[in-house]
């Protein structure tokens, strides 16, 4: 491995791991704003959300967001590191998976006031074939007056520049025939409408030029959280009346705006788990993971 893929040294991995414990405590209020926002993004027909509407799952992704100010905010759009996660000294920073509990008893509505406490539960290295990675797994707990009502464990994966030449991982193939199925074009509105909702300034989303010309992707990216909640979107359009009580997925290939995609859902035989997963217009899996319901 070449020195210049090389840039996390022992001193340096120490540092990043004494961040293993922090926490955070944010609050926020589920209004019903957001909700209208992405129901039309998904493209949705919903009926209009007022106090008492049960949040769908994911959605909880619309609150405690980023408000760093304009002048905290690094070359790629997000917040200059350090604070709550690890300074990382690698500049591609990508959403790489996660695993959601509900509640059934206690969901979150409109109306409620919630709190988010955040736990740094892991920082660890990997040397792979383009350089370093660096995985942070962070815990979530969110509570509403009720008690606890969601819990989450989000991974986050930090990798070295781009190389020219630098080997790419093989594609994975993907089963046909799913039971529910849904192509979806991620334009460029698309891309902006999640990432205005969600307060996220990164440019690999919105930015081509910084995006190709940059951090070396051959276009704008479509955001993991968003794929995610298309996946189990596309659960709740088949099985509306059922209760999301977990979800577990996993982030296996980039997938650019230069193309349609498709999303798959395989329900099980007894009904109570959901496979899901994403493929890009050449049927490589981008995307994979698991739904279970109440």
């Amino acid at each position: 491995m070449s020195e210049s893929t090389r840039t996390l040294d022992a001193a340096t991995l120490d540092h990043l791991q004494s961040w293993v414990g922090r926490t955070e405590t944010l609050t926020d209020d589920i209004t019903a704003g957001p909700v209208r926002g992405l129901s039309a993004t998904l493209d949705r027909d919903d009926a209009p959300p007022q106090a008492g509407t049960v949040l769908a799952p994911l959605w909880h992704w619309l609150y405690f967001l980023p408000r760093h100010r304009q002048s905290e905010l690094g070359p790629d759009g997000h917040a200059r590191r350090g604070g709550f996660l690890p300074p990382v000294p690698l500049p591609r920073r990508m959403w790489a998976g996660g695993r959601l509990t509900w509640d059934p008893t206690n969901p979150l509505v409109v109306g409620d006031a919630v709190q988010r406490t955040s736990r740094i539960e892991s920082v660890t290295h990997k040397a792979g074939r383009t350089g370093d990675l660096l995985f942070v797994r962070v815990r979530h707990e969110i509570t509403n007056a009720r008690g606890l009502s969601v819990t989450e464990e989000h991974d986050i994966v930090y990798r070295a520049a781009a190389q020219p030449g630098e080997p790419v991982p093989p594609p994975v193939g993907v089963q046909a025939g799913a039971a529910w199925q849904r192509e979806v074009v991620p334009d460029d509105v698309l891309l902006f409408r999640y990432s205005a909702l969600t307060f996220n300034g990164h440019r690999i989303h919105y930015d081509r030029r910084y995006v190709t010309e940059v951090e070396g992707y051959p276009g704008l990216i479509v955001h993991g959280p968003l794929i995610a909640t298309l996946l189990v979107d596309l659960v709740r359009r088949h099985a509306p009346d059922a209760f999301v009580k977990g979800f577990q997925f996993k982030a296996v290939r980039p997938t650019f705006d230069l193309q349609p995609f498709h999303l798959n859902a395989q329900p099980s035989a007894d009904g109570r788990t959901v496979r899901v997963w994403a493929q890009d217009h050449e049927g490589w899996l981008t995307m994979q993971g698991d739904v279970q319901l109440a």
